[in-house]
């Protein structure tokens, strides 16, 4: 079989000398076991880093022809670079393997999902067997946004990131998703191929520091929930329904104790309800203008990446 492995990169210029020797020997292995032929590929995608990533990749490329890379014109986020990467792959090879540059994800668990593809898998997930090596914030907020996930009812692989081996057939099937706002973990599920799951331990990362910031790592929380889910939207409409009956029947009670002469001096609380209810109102206003947005964006169909440069 001809593999691809797709590698995002932005700033990776103290971690990508490790990871190209890493790499030369990982397929080196696998050649050797015959688990992938002579004409499988590392694909390196540049996401506009303004470091020497890209100078890098280039040597890497001349030094040994299993390296290719892309050169993004600008830096287009993570899922924008991985999708460049695999829909260049596609045209090349029979299955993909998509993993980030940072080292954290054990790439001796190609492997086994090669094994599992052999067998008839067209979707091989790498699933995390624990996060001990996350910091207990990151772990819970992670850990939690899996399960909100699923209450929202958004299918997607718990503990999976966008470590993952993806057939030709659906590496197609996932070109014909022409969204804008991408969130791969939530997309490639949906595919509906026959799929397995590889379990790995996730290292510490080799060198550098993450380049997903709390700011990222919120923006595409929140794009896996507006673009798989509209349920936000129904708890907003069935919170609005209840608030309105809860005041009605509270005016009626102030009503009824303001008759008999129970109740003197409501109007702080009249006021407090004014308020509640507005905080409601612009609420519901700014979750569904964010579904607004996204349908905008969605209609303007520009493209998701542009490619500056190849080798």
């Amino acid at each position: 079989m001809i593999l691809y492995t797709v590698i995002p990169c932005y700033n990776e210029e103290k971690v990508l000398p490790e990871t190209i020797r890493v790499m030369t020997e990982k397929y080196k292995s696998l050649m050797e076991k015959g688990l992938i032929s002579a004409e499988s590929r590392v694909l390196f995608v540049d996401d506009g880093s303004r470091d020497s990533t890209w100078k890098m990749i280039e040597n890497s490329h001349k030094e040994n022809e299993i390296f290719r890379g892309i050169k993004l014109s600008r830096n287009r986020g993570h899922q924008n670079a991985l999708l460049a990467g695999l829909m260049e792959s596609k045209e090349f090879c029979d299955a993909a393997i998509s993993v980030d540059a940072d080292l954290q994800d054990d790439i001796d668990a190609m492997d086994e999902m090669i094994e599992k593809y052999n067998g008839g898998c067209e979707i091989v997930y790498g699933v995390r067997n624990k996060r001990s090596t996350d910091k207990f914030m990151k772990r819970f907020t992670a850990e939690g946004y899996y399960k909100l996930m699923e209450f929202f009812g958004t299918h997607i692989i718990f503990n999976h990131a966008d470590y993952r081996l993806m057939s030709k057939k659906a590496l197609e099937a996932l070109s014909d998703f022409d969204e804008v706002n991408l969130f791969l973990r939530g997309m490639v599920p949906m595919l509906g191929f026959k799929s397995d799951k590889v379990y790995y331990e996730r290292r510490e990362r080799f060198a550098g520091e993450s380049k997903y910031s709390l700011g990222k790592m919120l923006d595409l929380a929140w794009n896996g929930i507006t673009s798989f889910s509209v349920k936000p939207v129904s708890l907003i409409l069935f919170g609005g329904v209840l608030t309105c009956a809860l005041s009605v029947i509270s005016m009626l009670i102030m009503a009824v104790l303001a008759f008999c002469g129970v109740l003197k001096g409501s109007a702080g609380w009249i006021i407090a309800s004014v308020f509640l209810c507005t905080g409601l109102n612009l609420t519901a206003l700014g979750v569904v203008g964010q579904y607004v947005c996204r349908a905008y964006l969605e209609t303007k169909h520009r493209p998701k990446y542009i490619i500056e440069e190849k080798i």
